[in-house]
């Protein structure tokens, strides 16, 4: 069953086409890996699908819901939640209220408790009283992810997760992606290819602003118009 689906997409800038015509679907409750070489399109996409970028043409719907024209607030009220490439933590605040603000958004009941509930599930319960611009960048990341869980999204963007973290923590968030399915859907985008080819179920290709391929992990590893684009082989 389908939870997004995605037709038609097209947004140009000036005249680069950074999306010319995609059409793109999330199956509810998988692991779904974004990939492609810089520029094919893919912060563009995202862009749209979360409500940041505007389409130019397509549509999109949300758990059946034509959600093209909502801005991304609203979004996030229909239940997507997106952690960006670049972090956009607070950095004057600590771990805690960063995620305490989130969580009050959400409309929890007991605040504290969500709170110290989404920290754990990234492994942040020690850092809770300290200053998030105090993290090191890979804990800001995880923070940011702990912000997105704390909203309860049914469909969770990361972009570009494990950049800034160490070999060991990498383990620990393909461990908390796992965890995360089927209640919530993951769209990933990633250019650690180790990172994708371990925890996605589908792949999607981009290239030039449009879909090059999609299938499984083994289907994308033996596409051969993959490999002579992305893959290097």
């Amino acid at each position: 069953m389908s939870l997004l689906e995605a037709r038609g997409l097209v947004r140009h800038f000036g005249g680069l086409r950074a999306i010319d015509g995609v059409d793109f679907d999330l199956a509810s409750g998988e692991i779904h890996a974004l990939i492609g070489p810089n520029g094919a399109g893919k912060s563009t996409l995202v862009g749209l699908l979360s409500g940041r970028v505007p389409a130019q043409e397509g549509t999109i719907r949300f758990d059946g819901r034509d959600i093209t024209r909502l801005p991304a607030h609203a979004r996030v009220r229909c239940g997507i939640a997106y952690a960006f490439q670049i972090t956009s933590v607070y950095p004057r605040l600590t771990t805690f209220d960063n995620v305490a603000l989130a969580v009050q958004r959400a409309g929890a009941r007991d605040l504290a408790a969500a709170t110290r509930a989404a920290l754990a599930r990234v492994g942040l319960e020690a850092e809770a009283d300290w200053m998030a611009g105090a993290l090191s960048y890979g804990h800001q990341r995880l923070l940011e992810i702990a912000m997105g869980l704390a909203l309860e999204p049914r469909l969770l963007i990361l972009d570009e997760p494990t950049q800034g973290l160490a070999a060991g923590e990498i383990e620990g968030f393909k461990a908390l992606v796992r965890g995360l399915v089927p209640k919530v859907t993951v769209l990933l985008i990633e250019h650690n290819m180790e990172v994708v080819m371990d925890l996605a179920q589908r792949i999607t290709v981009l290239n030039n602003g449009g879909v090059l391929a999609q299938g499984t992990p083994a289907e994308i590893r033996a596409d051969r118009a993959v490999q002579a684009a992305y893959l290097g082989g």
